[in-house]
């Protein structure tokens, strides 16, 4: 060892290193072993503590004799090319070892580092498949760097042959140039740019110029590059993918007849003009008797009355945009005002729609809505025109109106009245009240009718009158009924535990009835509740009677109700289509006789009698009689001298809670 400088290996210096190493002397033994050993060959120093036979029994068991005496006596540092080690778990790792004599302690040792393979592995790998990924790239896309400034400094050849640039041409050129010079085009790539700068990426779909100034399409990543402060751009053209769709569209958004914009493409033009907050008018024109009118003018195969209709339109509203809706149905979006637009009815008259040199006897009904101060979206001006167009229809058409600004503000009330009501039924927020019905011989409630309440935190209180009809219009009524019957179910059990017999009615549609699977529905809750049938009566219109009569299915659903035990209550008796044959037909019970008609019988003689005349009848056909709306004392009293059964009304109690129904229950009147 004379002349050889050893390394002075401390502890501390040693625990430093990056890889697993080890200190042994020249005899074999231990003289420092490291975390990071331990680490990776699962052996602890005390593992050691019998001497050198556990290198050549264990560590380099599987390694060729020779390599642990080279070790020993090697007087300079030598590189042994990958060994398999033997770890404490009896596992395999291949690893390269570096060992050099050293001077550790005051003792000269051998310093012997462990490199595993599975790292230079990983190093060459990586490297393997970047270059890998690098030529799959360039093989199958457009690629482009480009500077912080915006110039381009780089490109593969699929770019330049889907450009038409040359390398001497494109390189040091703008960014900008790779897109057209439309404001769309500018528009693209300054958002592209915009995001780069910030340091994220950008992908998406873009129209792109060639150098000879053909567009094409490409699906584009963007991407700003760490540390060189420039960006890659890596495309694939998708010109005849993006044709194709364009092309599709077109054909989904144009109706081919007129030429004109379908519905749903108006509604998407709509939606962002509004996003833009541009004022215009929703112009709704329809074609009185469209079909009649057709089919008496027998045009030639070259025309039609909606193309030449729609031939009027363009002259007339020039500058501005028509969709055509359905066969008879036209819109126009125009900044004109109303005076021009009503002029649209004088210039048919002075322009005719000829067939065989006969004009065509053409009338039209039109609605204006604006925007932002009539409606606020397309729905609600598709509904208000409707609602308009119905109104001039009915006033003998041939004309354009607009509604009146508390017509447009009830539209607009019952739109949110139908979001609200959503929300409502999904979580719950509807109140079912109940009016009790007092039986006029006992002075004893029998009965009460479920009515559903409903208090909105931003709309304030919707009354039934209002509701009704909205949730019919929706649909919704099929789930208000199911969240009235389940709570008058729950009820009415609830009042039969507690010793009060009541029956609960609730009021049904015929809209509801239409479903076949009602009867199935109103049973099934009847069963989850737990709830008996004869607790529960439904209310039904004389519009539902009258229907039901002429519908069979809706009949045998009603018979098969009343035969598990659930009566009918024909409910506003004497305010529709009033029938003794309905009256046969159907299963009733009990005759509601209108509210209307109590008001006004302390008032007209002749009202009280048909009152008494209705209550003889009820009598004569074996029906329960109840008298809704009952205010006053005298009321009662007349109608307690004419023999009616039950009544119900403020007199008796106004609609109330449940805990008060079981209080008044108590206390008969």
């Amino acid at each position: 060892m004379k002349g050889l400088q050893l390394s002075n290996i401390n502890k501390e210096l040693l625990d430093q290193t990056q890889f697993p190493s080890f200190i042994i002397d020249k005899r074999g033994y231990l003289l420092q072993w490291t975390a990071a050993c331990e680490n990776l060959l699962g052996y602890a120093t005390q593992d050691f503590s019998s001497g050198s036979a556990i290198f050549t029994e264990q560590l380099f068991s599987m390694a060729p004799p020779h390599i642990y005496e080279t070790i020993l006596k090697s007087k300079e540092a030598i590189k042994l090319e990958p060994l398999q080690l033997l770890t404490k778990t009896e596992q395999l790792i291949e690893a390269a070892l570096m060992a050099s004599p050293c001077q550790f302690e005051e003792q000269q040792g051998i310093l012997i580092t462990c490199i595993p393979m599975k790292n230079i592995r990983t190093f060459h790998h990586d490297g393997d498949m970047l270059v890998h990924l690098k030529n799959s790239i360039m093989s199958y896309f457009m690629v482009v760097t480009v500077d912080y400034e915006g110039l381009i400094t780089q490109c593969n050849d699929l770019f330049l042959k889907t450009s038409h640039w040359t390398p001497k041409r494109v390189i040091g050129k703008s960014f900008w140039q790779l897109f057209p010079k439309s404001s769309t085009g500018m528009q693209a790539a300054e958002e592209i740019w915009e995001t780069l700068q910030k340091g994220n990426m950008w992908k998406g779909e873009v129209e792109k110029i060639t150098k000879d100034g053909m567009l094409y399409w490409t699906d584009l990543l963007a991407i700003p590059i760490a540390g060189n402060r420039s960006f890659l751009l890596i495309e694939k053209d998708i010109t005849r993918d993006k044709t194709i769709q364009l092309q599709l569209e077109k054909i989904a958004y144009i109706d081919t007849e007129t030429g004109f914009m379908n519905v749903h493409r108006l509604e998407q033009l709509i939606d962002e003009m509004i996003q833009e907050d541009r004022r215009f008018s929703f112009v709704y024109i329809s074609i009185d008797k469209f079909y009649t009118l057709k089919g008496l003018s027998e045009f030639n195969a070259t025309q039609t009355l909606a193309a030449d209709f729609a031939k009027r339109i363009k002259m007339y509203f020039q500058d501005s945009t028509a969709a055509r809706i359905n066969a008879s149905d036209f819109v126009v979006i125009t900044p004109l005002p109303e005076w021009f637009i009503q002029g649209f009815l004088a210039y048919l008259q002075q322009n005719p729609i000829y067939n065989d040199n006969i004009a065509v006897p053409l009338s039209i009904s039109g609605s204006i809505t604006r925007f932002p101060e009539d409606q606020l979206s397309f729905a609600q001006m598709m509904k208000a025109s409707t609602r308009t167009i119905t109104n001039v229809r009915k006033a003998g058409g041939n004309s354009i109106m607009s509604l009146s600004k508390e017509a447009h503000k009830a539209l607009s009330r019952q739109a949110i009245i139908e979001k609200r009501l959503l929300l409502a039924l999904d979580q719950k927020n509807l109140n079912v009240l109940y009016q009790p019905q007092l039986d006029m011989q006992t002075g004893a409630i029998v009965a009460a009718e479920a009515l559903v309440r409903w208090m909105d935190e931003e709309i304030g209180v919707v009354t039934p009158d209002e509701l009704i009809p909205i949730a019919e219009e929706t649909g919704l009524i099929h789930s208000i009924g199911s969240f009235v019957l389940e709570q008058a179910c729950e009820q009415a059990l609830a009042w039969q535990k507690q010793g009060i017999p009541l029956k609960v009615s609730i009021n049904v549609s015929i809209r509801e009835f239409r479903d076949k699977n009602m009867a199935r529905s109103i049973l099934e809750t009847l069963e989850r509740t737990k709830c008996p049938a004869h607790l529960i009566q439904i209310e039904i219109t004389e519009k539902f009677a009258l229907e039901a009569e002429s519908e069979t299915a809706i009949m045998k659903q009603m018979r098969k109700l009343e035969q598990e035990g659930i009566a009918f209550v024909l409910d506003d008796f004497g305010t529709g289509y009033a029938s003794f044959r309905y009256m046969q037909l159907l299963p009733l019970k009990t005759i509601k006789i209108d509210a209307t008609f109590i008001r006004a019988m302390t008032q007209s003689e002749k009202t009280e009698h048909l009152v008494r005349g209705i209550i003889q009848l009820a009598k004569s056909m074996q029906l329960t009689i109840l008298a809704e709306g009952v205010e006053t004392a005298e009321q009662f009293k007349i109608l307690k001298s004419s023999g009616c059964d039950l009544v119900q009304g403020f007199y008796v109690c106004k609609p109330t809670t449940a805990d008060d129904v079981r209080a008044l229950y108590y206390n008969k009147i």
